[in-house]
């Protein structure tokens, strides 16, 4: 009967202890859960590879899990799924969530970023907390990841590359294919006829250069010439042009006292025959032409100096290209 009672003894304490255990663990759950905070994130896009438990990690350090993904009653399209974070991890206004992939071909997981220093964080408000939070949570806004982009620009670069396709099928049509075989053996024609006269047009270039060398040389020598010229011109040209200013002047001075002996002369010679008076005219009219002569000689010495008497003008230096 003692025996009895002591194994009824250890059994009320066998399920006290389990009772206690079972308590200690919901207790220790919920005060878990009340160093964290819940997050709602709706994904217009597939979440392959994320499941309850999946790790929620922001800047790269994990922060928290997924406790629950469903799709979202008011909208099919969108995926809620439900997160937990560490109450110290700052959710703040310009946090964004990604879902990606931990390696190549590891699980995935939601990754947070573009936390903004100063911002506030990302809560329910008192007012209009339904509109705001609709499943009881505050709502973290996604942002396609590296994978989701591809995806959704699949169908526009599966469009271009249809299109590019089109084209390429267009350009090497039958046509286009004989046009371009054709451009092609006119091009080898013509690189073959360049082969051929390449010797030819080395000889033309060569003589040309030594063409262009010769002509520098010449003018180099003409230049010195001219310049020789000019000196001895100059050098002995004034006294010859003092000698012609005094001819010059001496002819104008019998000029005007002809002139003034004709005039005076007149009434007389108006009296003398016919023949006489055109040949006086005539000798006037030479003495005008010889006074305009000398006096164009004159004009030509001061302004170009005396090799305007004996030669062409100077031409200009002649610098041949280095």
């Amino acid at each position: 009967m003692e025996t009895k009672s002591n194994y009824i003894f250890v059994g009320i304490v066998t399920l006290a202890l389990l009772l206690s255990l079972a308590l200690f663990t919901i207790w220790l759950a919920k005060f878990n859960d009340g160093n964290q905070k819940q997050y709602d994130i709706f994904f217009k896009q597939a979440v392959t590879g994320l499941s309850k438990g999946s790790s929620v990690s922001f800047a790269g350090i994990q922060k928290g899990q997924i406790d629950e993904i469903s799709l979202w009653d008011d909208d099919p399209e969108f995926v809620r799924v439900r997160i937990s974070v560490d109450e110290n991890t700052p959710i703040l206004q310009g946090t964004v969530a990604t879902i990606a992939s931990v390696g190549f071909t590891g699980p995935s997981e939601i990754q947070l970023s573009g936390a903004i220093k100063g911002a506030p964080p990302i809560t329910c408000p008192k007012k209009d907390a339904k509109l705001v939070c609709p499943a009881g949570a505050p709502i973290i806004p996604t942002k396609p990841g590296a994978l989701g982009e591809l995806l959704n620009s699949a169908p526009l670069l599966l469009d271009r590359l249809s299109t590019l396709t089109e084209r390429l099928t267009n350009i090497l049509s039958d046509k286009n294919q004989d046009s371009i075989e054709k451009i092609l053996i006119n091009v080898e024609t013509l690189s073959g006829s360049l082969a051929k006269t390449g010797p030819e047009l080395s000889a033309v270039i060569g003589e040309s250069r030594l063409t262009l060398q010769k002509a520098g040389l010449a003018a180099d020598q003409m230049a010195a010439v001219a310049a020789s010229t000019g000196q001895l011109i100059d050098g002995e040209g004034k006294p010859l042009m003092a000698e012609v200013n005094k001819t010059l002047k001496q002819a104008q001075k019998s000029l005007a006292a002809l002139e003034d002996t004709a005039n005076a002369a007149k009434p007389a010679i108006d009296g003398v025959s016919q023949n006489t008076l055109p040949e006086v005219n005539r000798l006037m009219k030479d003495l005008r032409d010889l006074s305009a002569s000398l006096k164009s000689v004159t004009e030509k010495l001061e302004n170009n100096g005396a090799a305007s008497l004996v030669g062409s003008p100077n031409l200009p230096d002649y610098k041949p290209k280095k």
